[in-house]
């Protein structure tokens, strides 16, 4: 989020600047630098002090004495425990999703979307998978994978449009792109359930994702299947791994709709 992009004043800007912080960490940016941080935030030097100082008092930023760089700290792992915990249907599907990772000696993943925040949050690897290793927390694109261009799809009219408006105006050329793939997984979905991917985000990944037809708590939920283009699966995609990947689906559907405890 943009520390200043708050033109109604609703929000608590200390409460903001200091999240800012923390959204400049991920899987590819593990360790910062405070020069790195005020870069990334914009923020001047006595703020990000200040605010660093306090993330490190309550554990969620540690500074490394040997790298001399922040780290996440271990609090953002204990906040990020009840969202996983109250996601009960990540534990009925496991065990669904870990078979089919073996049979396809990929990965299954399960992604959970809201707003325009897309985050994985199950998976299951085959014993096969040396090639993609994705890992809880993610944030998956919305545009350069099938669980992206899926959720796009399953958004409500208006806010997919505000979302490729949004596009349009920051990259042209990628909103274009992304409008001509959305007809393609639109099609894909109507004629074999699911969407796919072709190499968008990795060359050598081939994926194809079913939504749950109906959002959970305002939620909408993602299933996702991925192999190399040079496993023996790969020419089983439609006609092998996306029915039985659409048949997990339904199976969790069927205990959602009997309620999960």
């Amino acid at each position: 989020m943009n520390v200043n992009a708050d033109p109604d004043g609703k929000l608590v800007s200390a409460l903001v600047r200091g999240i800012s912080i923390l959204r400049c960490f991920s899987n590819k940016c593990q360790e910062l630098s405070a020069k790195e941080l005020m870069d990334l935030t914009g923020l001047p030097k006595p703020t990000l002090f200040r605010l660093t100082e306090t993330l490190c008092e309550l554990g969620l930023l540690r500074y490394s004495e040997r790298l001399s760089k922040y780290v996440p700290g271990l609090g953002l792992l204990q906040l990020s425990s009840p969202v996983l915990t109250r996601m009960a249907l990540r534990q009925f599907a496991r065990g669904h999703m870990q078979a089919l990772a073996d049979l396809t000696e990929g990965q299954v993943q399960l992604a959970v979307g809201h707003r325009r925040d897309l985050c994985l949050v199950e998976l299951a690897n085959g014993m096969g998978n040396t090639v993609f290793r994705q890992e809880v927390g993610v944030t998956i694109s919305l545009s350069r994978t099938a669980t992206g261009r899926a959720y796009l799809l399953g958004m409500a009219e208006e806010a997919r449009a505000a979302y490729l408006r949004d596009l349009q105006a920051r990259n042209p050329q990628r909103a274009d792109w992304l409008e001509q793939r959305l007809v393609t997984a639109r099609e894909d979905l109507a004629r074999h359930g699911f969407c796919r991917s072709h190499g968008d985000l990795h060359s050598d990944i081939e994926s194809i994702a079913v939504p749950m037809s109906q959002a959970q708590d305002g939620e909408l939920w993602i299933f996702a299947v991925s192999v190399p283009v040079f496993s023996p699966h790969y020419s089983k995609l439609e006609t092998d791994l996306g029915p039985r990947l659409r048949t997990l689906v339904r199976s969790v559907e069927t205990v959602v709709g009997g309620g999960l405890p």
